[in-house]
């Protein structure tokens, strides 16, 4: 009896560690380097602590050409160092900056979405490596712009988009998100133009076309990045300005004059700025995102620039990044909402205190209805709902979508809403304080949540129900609803509209930029033609100069057959690189045989234009509606 009373007490144990170790399986060896899929790198063994880079941009063939040194840390025996390339004409392999001695290596077969391995064989002696190569057609991470592509039409432009693995493409690296080092550079350019980097930058051109760079923070690859053209600067105030080519700038440092007070509000909040300057440059239109955090030289879209500071949200975002993605990194891009949610939610709480709560919520409203289309868009896919995301033998742009930015905004939101906000401000300053320049997995995050703010003891770890939110397909029902006065008025004059008064009796004639973009999204998307007809002759959408708003209205034009709208809709894809505009305008051509046709005659008219991060996500839509049709 006594041995089986024994017997029972140690199986009861063995069950409730079994289940303890099943509870927080998703949260176990915390310690252990996340596994990147997406890189051949073997940081864990050898890491690249430091690149200094030595290029020269060559406009008449398109390639960047030059040597690339990387200063290394051993930290277990191996033999072979590996790097991640795409694309790249290695010329030779040397060792210890003696370049006088080559050294064989090995570059592995090209593989989709990863490139070609790079072995290097090193020993514990081994400091450096210099690589010389060239960048080709396949270094995709490069936009090359002809003059007529560019602003002021006189010179050429160049551009780089590491995000998410295409650092890769124009330098060799371990490109993974979870490996940090510091980098310097020299550029030669023509005369005459500027050089540029996410670095320590130069505000005027010089004679020589030779720019020194140094980032002395450390930072992963994706944060690599390259402007080189006809660029000029002008300040915004003592720690932020703007860059632009000549026609644009002065636009732009109208559009952007808050920066300064959105780097002091973006301070108290969540402690100091630690990347010295932040600067901004505004691309040609071929940029295929609305921003990209570059650090101290954020990359914009010239959509943004529309004459009333309507679409500068996207700068607090980037900005926001300094903390959220910059400083602490998500280690894989399985963790990519660590990057984005976070850093939503902290670009709404900067808008909420330079503008209003209101506007922020109005923000809020307008993100989980694109939320919303994003999980219908996704319903043959579940699994891409879930804010850790498993993208093994994927392009990881599959993940960037509206999941890790709106989902992961409204988790986060959830928290503070159920913790309180001034203890959840606090835990996030501690947190971007504790991981600064270093990468975050979300099962480290969720442990460090729990440890520090949600907990049994208080009882908050339930009425979150964190594995839900992160594991699990969907919207969980605790979901906070945020809802905006001024949009309840939007919904009663939309309801007014569809059962037959007109657009004038709606009068909405100074409503704000995010009133018209609900209305639009409140509206059906099939509307009759004399539904098109009023609106627009009545309020002029399709003359509009706000990017958003012509984009929504345009793909009403489409699904309704105004051909009022053609000459702009055929502009509008013909001149507008981003993303987030150009793929539903195409989605929804792409739709009928009759759209199918128009859409692949623009696309080939357009498609030098573009980008080929763009370029790939279009050809993926126009092939799969062909194969339908």
């Amino acid at each position: 009896m006594r041995i089986f009373i024994r017997f029972s007490f140690m199986l009861a144990l063995l069950l409730v560690i079994a289940c303890n170790s099943n509870k927080e399986s998703n949260e176990s060896n915390n310690t252990e380097p996340a596994k990147d899929t997406h890189s051949f790198a073997n940081a864990d063994k050898i890491s690249v602590s430091h690149i200094h880079l030595d290029l020269n941009v060559d406009f008449d063939k398109s390639v960047l050409r030059g040597m690339a040194t990387l200063s290394l840390q051993h930290h277990l025996p191996a033999d072979t160092l590996w790097l991640d390339t795409r694309g790249l004409n290695i010329f030779s392999v040397t060792l210890n900056n003696d370049t006088s001695k080559k050294i064989n290596y090995y570059l592995g077969a090209t593989t989709p979405f990863k490139g070609s391995a790079l072995g290097i064989p090193v020993n514990k002696t081994t400091q450096t490596v210099q690589i010389k190569y060239q960048t080709t057609e396949e270094s995709v991470a490069l936009q090359w712009l002809t003059p007529e592509q560019t602003a002021g039409k006189d010179f050429p432009f160049l551009f780089t988009q590491s995000e998410a693995n295409l650092a890769r493409s124009w330098v060799p690296c371990q490109d993974s998100p979870g490996v940090r080092f510091t980098y310097s550079a020299d550029i030669t350019v023509p005369p005459n133009m500027l050089a540029l980097m996410s670095a320590e930058n130069p505000q005027k051109k010089n004679d020589s076309g030779k720019y020194h760079f140094e980032m002395k923070e450390k930072i992963p690859a994706y944060l690599m990045a390259l402007a080189v053209g006809n660029i000029e600067f002008l300040a915004t105030g003592q720690r932020t300005g703007v860059y632009s080519e000549p026609a644009m700038v002065h636009k732009a440092v109208v559009e952007f004059s808050e920066m300064d007070d959105m780097v002091k509000t973006a301070e108290m909040l969540y402690g100091p700025y630690r990347w010295g300057r932040f600067d901004v440059i505004v691309l040609p239109p071929a940029f295929p995102f609305g921003g990209m955090e570059n650090p101290r030289l954020t990359f914009l879209t010239p959509t943004l620039v529309v004459g009333d500071k309507s679409l500068t949200a996207v700068v607090a975002h980037e900005l926001a990044h300094s903390w959220s993605g910059n400083l602490v990194t998500n280690a894989t891009w399985n963790d990519f909402w660590l990057n984005e949610g976070f850093t939503v939610y902290f670009e709404r709480r900067i808008i909420e205190r330079l503008k209003s709560k209101d506007f922020a919520d109005m923000q809020a409203v307008l993100g989980r209805q694109d939320l919303e289309e994003t999980l219908e868009d996704l319903k043959s896919n579940p699994e891409d709902t879930r804010l850790k995301l498993n993208l093994e033998n994927r392009d990881p742009d599959d993940g960037m979508s509206d999941v890790a930015y709106e989902k992961g905004y409204l988790f986060l939101r959830l928290i503070e809403e159920t913790a309180g906000r001034e203890k959840f401000d606090n835990f996030l300053t501690n947190y971007f304080n504790e991981f600064a320049f270093t990468s975050m997995t979300t099962e480290k995050f969720i442990h460090y949540l729990k440890e520090n703010l949600l907990n049994d003891k208080n009882g908050l770890t339930n009425k979150v129900n964190i594995d839900e939110w992160v594991y699990n397909p969907g919207i969980p029902a605790n979901c906070p609803i945020i809802v905006s006065e001024k949009f309840k008025e939007i919904d009663n004059k939309v309801a007014e509209f569809m059962k037959g008064s007109s657009a004038a009796s709606l009068n909405l004639y100074n409503v704000s930029t995010n009133e018209w973009l609900h209305f639009m999204d409140a509206l059906p998307l099939q509307l009759s033609m004399k539904q098109l007809t009023d609106l627009d002759s009545t309020y002029g959408f399709t003359d509009s100069g706000n990017a958003e708003i012509l984009c929504k209205w345009l793909r009403k034009c489409i699904a309704g057959n105004y051909s009022k709208a053609d000459e702009t809709l055929e502009y509008f894809l013909m001149h507008t690189g981003r993303r987030k505009f150009v793929k539903p305008l195409f989605s929804e051509l792409a739709k009928t045989p009759e759209g199918l046709e128009k859409a692949k005659k623009i696309y080939e008219k357009a498609k030098p234009n573009y980008h080929a991060l763009l370029i790939a996500t279009l050809e993926q839509i126009l092939e799969k509606q062909m194969i339908k049709v």
